[in-house]
């Protein structure tokens, strides 16, 4: 089954067996930042530095207001086909000409199209890297839930849908699995992608014994962050005092949590940071035993490999992507619901040397997705892109 792909992959040890021409195609890029514009950035700048000729097609606009035209964002030249549009959205209604007119001319090799629940940008570029006859992949970056996978099965049934030569992947098995369901397709796992060095840190360890949890995540709904900081609150009442527990980042949702954690006199047990950058982030980690997460939407789960490459054990929903890499039990522990995950965090209160076992595995083992696993997952995947393009083409 395609969501298996990612074990049945050989690997060379080696990134790039040829240089070829590479155009990622995704609705949104820097100056957004977000979890897809981050690892297209991440997976453009890696594949330059492996001696590829590497451009980006986006509907965001550049600084500026540069809506149409060429920039580069960190070295990499970027095509921008951008409309104006309220709040920006990367939406072009030309889209499929634009995108065919610039594969042409830059006689790219292959179009990696990244898309997320609703990209008609993405689509627009399948569509025109199909009538180029440029060997494509499309990785989904998100989870589709049940609109979203109706919504993509009608579109490809269209002209211009997906088959016919395009290899499909997600970032993730449970994304994955939900694609495979929606487009009746093999889909592999093409995971983001890590640089293990820049997240190992020097664990300070706390003198009272404390449990120190920590979150990294948007406040939005589809994180969950409510039913996160009722998991955090049920866990520390019933560990008596010994968890701590601090939640890093910002969004819709911040009122609202400040507002519980005030409710139930939280604030000298849950610390809510706001915004961080990576670095204060990585300090934060240095003082962490724990990381969790509630979320069932994630198809990934960037922040949680971050704290596991770190070294901390990780929490979190088995049906979520992180389950991709947390074996319940070495790299963490998974749960089927929110009771059991504060299970888990008063197991790991309880067990020391379950705790221990993992922390020591997660700073001795460099996690899967290390970035050149994951470039020579995404190069397999090139070529049986190519593959399938000489096949279609009879």
């Amino acid at each position: 089954m395609g969501t298996t792909a990612l074990c049945r992959t050989l690997f060379t040890g080696v990134a790039y067996r040829h240089s070829v021409r590479i155009a990622h195609i995704t609705d949104c890029f820097a100056p957004r930042t977000g979890g897809i514009e981050t690892q297209v950035q991440g997976l453009a700048e890696r594949q330059m530095a492996a001696g590829h000729e590497v451009r980006v097609i986006t509907a965001t606009p550049g600084v500026d207001e540069n809506r149409s035209g060429r920039d580069e964002v960190a070295g990499i030249p970027v095509m921008r086909v951008a409309a104006r549009l309220p709040f920006d959205l990367p939406v072009h209604p030309n889209t499929r000409a634009h995108v065919l007119d610039f594969l042409r001319r830059e006689r790219i090799d292959v179009a990696h199209v990244h898309a997320g629940a609703a990209s008609p940008f993405a689509w627009g570029g399948i569509r025109a890297a199909r009538q180029a006859r440029v060997p494509t992949v499309v990785t989904v970056h998100s989870m589709w839930d049940a609109v979203t996978r109706g919504g993509n099965r009608f579109l490809d049934r269209t002209a211009w849908g997906m088959g016919s030569g395009v290899i499909l992947s997600a970032v993730g098995s449970a994304a994955a699995a939900r694609v495979e369901e929606a487009l009746r397709q093999p889909v592999l796992v093409l995971p983001n992608g890590i640089e293990p060095d820049e997240w190992q840190v020097n664990h300070l360890p706390d003198p009272d014994h404390v449990i120190r949890v920590v979150s990294v995540l948007r406040l939005a709904p589809r994180k969950r962050v409510l039913p996160l900081v009722t998991v955090l609150h049920r866990a520390i009442a019933a560990s008596g005092g010994r968890i701590r527990a601090t939640i890093i980042g910002d969004g819709p949702e911040s009122g609202r949590v400040d507002r519980y954690i005030e409710r139930h006199d939280l604030t000298d047990v849950i610390t809510v940071t706001g915004r961080l950058t990576r670095p204060r982030i990585r300090a934060h980690f240095a003082t962490s035993d724990v990381f969790v997460q509630a979320s069932v939407r994630e198809s990934f789960g960037i922040a949680a490999l971050e704290a596991r490459t770190a070294g901390l054990a990780v929490v979190a929903r088995s049906q979520s992507g992180t389950a991709d890499f947390v074996t319940n039990g070495v790299e963490g522990l998974l749960a089927n619901d929110d009771a059991g995950l504060v299970g888990a965090l008063l197991d790991l209160a309880n067990d020391h040397e379950l705790l221990k076992r993992i922390l020591d595995h997660n700073g001795s083992v460099t996690p899967e997705q290390a970035w050149p696993h994951v470039l020579d997952l995404v190069d397999s995947a090139y070529d049986e892109a190519r593959g399938a393009r000489r096949r279609a083409l009879g």
